[in-house]
């Protein structure tokens, strides 16, 4: 059974989301603040975490840096917060999904799902576990990327994608299908978290993240991987 740790404070929202998730076989453990969110998370090992930024003792974002310093469980961010700076700093401090409040429950489940997905272990094609460039190596199977001999940490949402892209060098993977293997939707609205997503990846694989050599953006349509 898939465990889902949910940390939010509105009573109404958490009953609901527990509410949907047990009618969809996932079991629920649920958090009213960061504090016992950190604590249920080290003793109960979930295998997705929900989780609102506006707690009551601390922020959000402390919550993510907490799981991110031991596990790289997927975490969904929930949250009423609109400006995109904030977005980004959760993207950064290791979340893997942002989802504005007020949302529809669908959505959030296509989105659990497929962060649920991303976690598991996907069979690669002989000769694909390990790529290198004249600026960074992925080795695929073991998820670690090195640059300039420096490890670079990388969520397992930004893994994801990238593994799609570089497993298909030189094809053009467009936008819808990005968003439906990685998040779960297809809708062309959602082009946003791609281009946050492809910019995080740049700035920790490229050497002049303005000038992409490797994650090359076709505009209106997609990206391609140019080793």
């Amino acid at each position: 059974m898939t465990r889902v740790l949910v940390v939010e404070d509105d009573p109404q929202l958490v009953r609901a989301l527990i509410i949907n998730l047990h009618a969809r076989q996932y079991g629920v453990d649920a958090a009213p603040d960061g504090t016992t969110a950190l604590r249920l998370a080290a003793a109960r090992e979930p295998d997705v975490v929900l989780l609102d930024l506006g707690l009551p003792d601390m922020d959000g974002v402390d919550v993510i840096k907490g799981l991110r310093g031991w596990t790289r469980v997927p975490i969904l961010v929930l949250s009423a917060r609109q400006a995109s700076d904030e977005k980004v700093a959760a993207l950064d401090a290791g979340a893997d999904d942002y989802v504005t409040k007020p949302f529809s429950m669908d959505e959030l489940l296509a989105r659990l799902r497929a962060a649920v997905r991303r976690t598991e272990e996907v069979p690669l094609a002989p000769g694909a576990t390990l790529v290198e460039t004249a600026d960074f190596t992925l080795d695929l199977r073991a998820k670690k990327a090195v640059r300039g001999g420096h490890d670079v940490r990388l969520t397992p949402t930004e893994w994801h994608l990238l593994e799609i892209l570089v497993t298909s060098p030189g094809r053009l993977i467009t936008q819808k299908h990005l968003l439906r293997e990685v998040w779960g939707v297809s809708q062309s609205n959602k082009s946003n978290y791609l281009r946050v997503y492809m910019a995080q990846l740049r700035r920790k694989l490229e050497t002049d993240p303005a000038h992409p050599r490797y994650l090359i953006t076709e505009p209106g349509m997609g990206y391609r991987f140019e080793g």
